[in-house]
């Protein structure tokens, strides 16, 4: 990026916003990634950045942040051992904090099932699960390392707090025994890695031994007692097996590490860009920022966008857009009105959003890529360079004439202020002027009268203005497009209590279009807040009928819901009637056998007839009851049961999932002659609904060849032999159960499977036990093995 365009970046503030980032990072390289971060021009790395920051932010909405605090710069380590260097344990420990952010980084998106921006970073990641233990296992900390490092070592280490006990033993007996007269404490302690004790200087010769220090006034000799010099020295040769021992297991793992070294290193990096990554989220939540739409034609729309380094709970949303019916924008209003800060929240939004950050602003906000974005906007004057304020911006502003082209977006903040007001006027529109005819997008504030008149004369130019509040003398900091902004020098002057004479004096200074101009801006002004009146009245009205009309919706929910409770409860009263009345039919099928096998056929024929003539007495009192208690208040189209004819098929809304076939069509008083099963009724064409035509397969009829009456006349269709209840409560399956039995009966099926799933077992126990009272019923078992186990209960019947 060239020198202007960095002075840009530093104008817009663009580097306190990456401070906010690096902030949120956890590690150095991390930190370092955020800084150097800059916007870049290429869309689909734009597009890309902002999706990976929206999928972290998903990520941590789902799962949380992740644990990235062990992530250590390795680097140096790495390719030390990778030319044969042994690493310290401070080193090494490192390479295990960073293996074990590896590994938790893995389990981390082991829960993230779909594949996002983020996936390829993931896969870099290996890990090394068996490297990191071993690490961990065998150093204790930065300067110690484990006994159980190696069975040497904890042998070597053991010899040596056996020796070190005798040492001590020894020394401990004459520090209290007769010679602790002799000594200047009753203390054993070391020198140069051997135990001594401190002895009087005055009785050096009552202590034989060799002096190893003394103490600084010289009264004390610290002495190892000759009877410990052979049993330090042996410790001594203990502790230079150990230290050999340490280094050859430091060596051991540093070997494993070099052996690794690329993958630990791609390791690194993913990490690395996993936390500047997750840093780019943890910024957009404490922006309550969002991910814009990117746009190819150079044209901004911000809904509510807000200057990310304001407090985001005082600062004024803004709307402001550029490019697409005006590809400039001149902005006029008091001073500290808002005019800088929404010309600066345009131009930083922008490079965020090329930065791949998200923007704090709504998320039907557009953004474009500009090739550069130049911002001349503030206080440049130099003393050291002996400049004025008019003469540093006009060095800017020469710098960017002679850089902006097409795809650059320009920024002018109080265009040619600082010098004579005529001149400085027409000075901004010639450079406004040059860089539209440059094909670059223009935004500027002004002071300037010429230059409201200029946006209002020229295609392509809109005028805004930053609203101020005459009652309050306070600016509003809201952005007004499409209207310009008004003088208020002479309502405030007169509002803080300047003579009338004095204020007419000046108006009369004004030329006629200069008082005509303000005029207008002043009618405008005032039509446009009776508008926004009117709009406020209009949007009070509209959330009130979406109020009341959410509470209708809520109100007729609540009625749908009480009704199908109610429909509901009907419906299992009713079922428990239909199984009653199937209870009975199978008894009376059971009769019908027997009589048939037993009797003669003529006095068989005869039974069968009386048995049947019982048998349509207790279906039609079933009949009866169900339309009694089970009732459904269900609205049916005429137009769809008017056409009914013989042989249709119709669904009975008085008994759930029950349908049959249409036997004669419609009378004039609205009934139906319908069978279902073996029933025969006349129905209300209001308490069915036809059902659509489908290709039917050609059943076998219910009636053998060659056979008169018999029960078998009575069997419309083979029933299934299985049935799945899974899901449904134990109350619900025992009822669909007993009509599957019932079905199975008359179809003389030997055995059937009932398939309720494993689960808790109480669905199991609860069908079981119902079946065992069925007095048809002649074994019920779990299903063994290729039946489903104890998912499923077979049934046979007698």
């Amino acid at each position: 990026m060239n020198r202007l365009g960095e002075k840009s970046l530093r104008t817009l503030e663009y580097f306190t916003v990456l401070d906010l980032l690096a902030a949120q990072t956890v590690s150095a390289r991390g930190r370092e990634m955020a800084l150097a971060l800059r916007p870049v021009t290429d869309h689909e790395d734009a597009a890309l950045y902002l999706r990976q920051t929206t999928d972290a932010k998903n990520m941590m909405v789902k799962n949380g942040s992740p644990t990235l605090g062990g992530i250590r710069d390795v680097t140096a380590a790495l390719r030390r051992c990778e030319v044969g260097g042994a690493l310290n344990m401070r080193e090494l420990l490192g390479v295990a904090s960073l293996l074990q952010a590896a590994r938790l980084m893995q389990a981390y998106f082991a829960e993230q099932e779909e594949k996002t921006t983020l996936t390829p970073i993931y896969h870099r990641i290996s890990g090394n699960r068996s490297l990191e233990e071993s690490i961990t296992t065998s150093i204790v900390s930065e300067e110690e390392m484990a006994d159980g490092a190696s069975p040497e070592l904890s042998s070597i280490r053991r010899e040596m707090r056996r020796i070190g006990g005798r040492v001590r033993e020894t020394l401990g007996r004459m520090i209290s025994g007769e010679r602790a007269k002799y000594l200047q404490e009753a203390i054993i302690t070391q020198r140069n890695g051997r135990f001594v004790v401190p002895v009087k200087a005055e009785h050096r010769g009552d202590v034989p031994g060799l002096v190893h220090d003394t103490s600084g006034s010289g009264a004390t000799l610290f002495v190892e007692p000759a009877q410990v010099v052979e049993i330090n020295n042996q410790l001594k040769v203990l502790e230079g097996r150990e230290q050999q021992e340490i280094e050859r297991i430091l060596a051991e793992l540093s070997l494993g590490v070099a052996q690794c070294a690329e993958s630990i290193r791609e390791d690194y990096e993913a990490l690395c860009t996993f936390d500047f990554i997750f840093a780019r989220a943890k910024l957009s939540f404490q922006l309550n920022a969002c991910e814009p739409h990117l746009t190819e034609d150079y044209a901004v729309n911000l809904h509510r966008a807000r200057h990310p380094l304001l407090d985001q709970k005082t600062a004024v949303p803004i709307d402001i857009a550029i490019g697409r019916d005006y590809d400039t924008l001149v902005i006029t209003g008091p001073n500290t009105g808002g005019k800088t800060v929404s010309l600066k929240t345009l131009g930083l939004l922008c490079l965020m959003a090329q930065s791949g950050l998200h923007i704090p602003a709504n998320e039907t906000s557009e953004v474009c890529i500009f090739e550069n974005v130049y911002a001349d906007i503030g206080d440049e004057q130099s003393i050291e360079q002996s400049l004025s304020t008019f003469s540093s911006h006009m060095k800017t502003i020469v710098g960017i004439m002679e850089k902006c082209a097409k795809g650059d977006l320009v920024l002018f903040d109080e265009l040619g202020a600082g010098t004579d007001p005529i001149e400085g006027a027409a000075l901004a529109v010639s450079v406004i002027g040059y860089a539209r005819q440059m094909g670059a997008r223009v935004a500027a504030t002004t002071h300037y009268s010429e230059l409201k008149t200029f946006a209002l004369t020229t295609d392509g130019v809109e005028n805004a203005s930053c609203e101020f509040d005459v009652g309050t003398l306070r600016p509003t900091y809201r952005l007004l497009t499409g209207i310009p902004g008004k003088s208020n020098a002479f309502a405030i002057a007169a509002r803080l209590g300047l003579q009338p004479t004095i204020l007419e004096r000046a108006k009369e200074q004004i030329s006629t279009e200069n008082t005509r101009f303000e005029d207008v801006l002043a009618e405008l002004e005032k039509e446009r807040r009776q508008l926004e009146k009117y709009k406020a009245e209009a949007e009070r009205l509209r959330a009130a009928a979406q109020s009341e009309r959410d509470k209708a919706e809520n109100l007729r929910d609540k009625t749908q819901d009480e009704t199908d409770r109610i429909l509901e409860n009907a419906r299992l009263k009713a079922d428990r009637i239909l199984k009653d009345a199937r209870m009975a039919a199978e008894t009376v099928f059971d009769e019908l056998e027997d009589m048939k096998k037993q009797a003669q056929k003529k006095a068989a024929d005869q039974n069968l007839a009386a048995a049947k003539t019982t048998l349509r007495g207790i279906i039609t009192q079933t009949e009866t009851e169900l339309r009694g208690k089970a009732r459904e208040k269900r609205t049916v189209d005429p137009n769809e049961v008017k056409n009914l004819k013989p042989g249709d098929e119709v669904q009975l809304l008085n008994v759930s999932g029950v349908t049959a076939t249409v036997l004669k069509a419609p009378d004039a008083d609205g009934n139906v002659q319908v069978q279902a099963g073996i029933m025969k009724m006349n129905v209300r064409v209001t308490e069915v609904r036809p059902l659509k035509k489908q290709k039917q397969e050609k059943k076998p009829s219910g009636r053998p060849a060659g056979g008169k009456g018999g029960v078998r006349e009575l069997r419309v269709q083979a029933a299934p032999s299985e049935i799945d209840v899974r899901g449904l409560c134990a109350e619900e399956a025992i009822l669909e159960v007993d009509q599957f039995i019932s079905s199975a009966l008359m179809s003389k099926l030997p055995t059937v499977r009932i398939i309720h799933g494993k689960g808790t077992g109480t669905l199991r126990a609860a069908i079981q036990s119902h079946l065992k009272r069925n007095k048809f019923c002649k074994t019920v078992r779990n299903g063994v093995f290729g039946e489903g186990e104890m998912g499923v209960t077979v049934v046979e019947f007698k």
